[in-house]
């Protein structure tokens, strides 16, 4: 749609002196204000003088509208994409967050998996005991912990009826 430019609305003002105000409200797309000041004579001459000093915006407003109805869309979306990879200063924080915490002593559970890793995925309570070197209490306490968490399954040996504690590993 073609723009609209100040020089044709003040062109339309000056049909006031021939009794017809409001040509330039009509112009600028405002048809209801530019009908009110068809009837009353521009509000009696205030309006329409006014109107002088309110036409280039006014003209102005009419393009913003057109441009943004040209397009279809008068929402303009827009994306900002950061990348803090390219921050120097954050890429060593970036380092230490990536890479995962090595703890030197491993908590009880963590060694109790490791041992049943080791003997094929069972254990008794005294090869627990051992591989752990935690006290047998504190052991047996643990398997049932390892069992509640479905971590482990208690069975018993097949051939000596032991009860053993079968780890899916």
């Amino acid at each position: 749609m073609q723009q609209i430019n100040s020089g044709t609305a003040y062109i339309l003002w000056c049909l006031c002196i021939f009794g017809i105000c409001g040509g330039q409200r009509f112009y600028t797309g405002q048809v209801g204000i530019g009908l009110l000041y068809l009837f009353t004579f521009g509000l009696c001459g205030i309006g329409q003088l006014i109107d002088l000093a309110l036409i280039p915006s006014a003209v102005d407003a009419r393009n913003a509208y057109l441009r943004g109805s040209q397009g279809g869309n008068a929402n303009v979306s827009q994306t900002i994409n950061l990348n803090l990879g390219d921050i120097p200063q954050l890429q060593n924080q970036l380092k230490t967050i990536d890479t995962p915490v090595q703890t030197s002593s491993s908590s009880p559970m963590q060694k109790l998996l490791k041992a049943a890793k080791e003997n094929g995925g069972q254990l008794s309570i005294a090869q627990a005991a051992l591989h752990t070197e935690l006290e047998p209490e504190q052991v047996k306490d643990l398997l049932i912990e390892a069992t509640k968490l479905g971590l482990a399954d208690v069975m018993n040996d097949v051939k000596t009826g032991a009860v053993r504690y079968h780890f899916d590993i």
